[in-house]
């Protein structure tokens, strides 16, 4: 008896199968599922990734206090640039390698002694992280070849959002990134941390003068 309703069951679905009504649904169902391979498609344009030429990249950084300001490098580990396939800036990201701060309007001992110190825990602590990293996170056209940019940059281990816009020459992408150190936790000599500083004050914001060659 059980036999003969299996058999039953199994000529009847083969019987659907054959029938109109499954072709029916059948079809609407791939086409369905057609469209949103193409919407999808649609949606992650072709990018095109550059990598970036650390040798020609150059990143220049200015601190300042209430008794003046000293200058410096620091070099780039790597890193990309991504374009859309209009040739406009999309994204990317690079990493810093935090034990190359040098310190350049100083020479010397006094240079070397600033330097250790922007090492240090008092600063960047960077025996613990010695690597920042700065991901784009959003990129808008702002005519010329400039572009808005929206990035997470990564410090200490504590990563915030940054803004700055950013310049396209040739194979060049230029920026100046102003950074407050605060949002770090790097409070030597901040006033945001400390009381009545006087003239040992240093400021929080420093600034990077960003240029990336491509290749």
């Amino acid at each position: 008896m059980k036999n003969s309703k299996l058999r039953s069951a199994t000529f009847s679905y083969l019987e659907i199968l054959k029938s109109n009504t499954f072709s029916k649904i059948l079809l609407p169902i791939c086409a369905f599922l057609f469209i949103q391979v193409l919407l999808t498609a649609n949606t992650n344009p072709p990018v095109t990734i550059k990598s970036i030429n650390v040798q020609e990249s150059t990143i220049t950084w200015t601190g300042k206090k209430v008794t003046g300001q000293h200058t410096g490098t620091i070099d780039i580990k790597g890193g990309n640039l991504t374009f859309d396939d209009n040739g406009q800036l999309s994204g990317g990201q690079f990493e810093i390698d935090m034990n190359s701060i040098a310190c350049t309007d100083l020479s010397g001992s006094s240079a070397s002694q600033l330097e250790s110190h922007l090492k240090s825990d008092d600063f960047f602590g960077v025996a613990a992280f010695p690597v920042a990293i700065l991901n784009i996170t959003n990129v808008s056209n702002a005519g010329n070849d400039t572009y808005n940019v929206v990035a997470d940059i990564t410090i200490k281990g504590i990563t915030q959002p940054i803004e700055f816009t950013t310049t396209m020459i040739d194979a060049h992408a230029l920026a100046n990134i102003v950074i407050d150190r605060s949002k770090f936790n790097v409070r030597y000599g901040s006033g945001s941390f400390f009381q009545n500083l006087g003239d040992k004050a240093i400021y929080d914001e420093f600034t990077l003068e960003v240029k990336l060659s491509i290749q």
